[in-house]
């Protein structure tokens, strides 16, 4: 399985800089401390919220972790 790291670098490429979506995958992507290898919600939901990168960062995780089970 993908880790969601990965899965979540095909929002880099997104052209609109205000999508939640994409300022995620840009912030993990430049987070050297990130957990890039992980695929387990409960690890990348507390170091979300330890470490927020934006307001809706939580939300916006919750929803394309269920986008992420859902295409596993």
């Amino acid at each position: 399985m993908k880790s969601f790291y990965h899965y979540m670098m095909r929002y880099r490429g997104m052209r609109d800089p205000s999508n939640p979506y994409k300022l995620l995958a840009d912030w993990m992507f430049e987070d050297h401390d990130f957990p890039k290898h992980s695929t387990n919600h409960d690890e990348i939901s507390q170091y979300l919220e330890y470490n927020p990168p934006f307001t809706e960062a939580l939300s916006t995780f919750d929803e394309l972790w269920e986008e992420y089970i859902q295409n596993k």
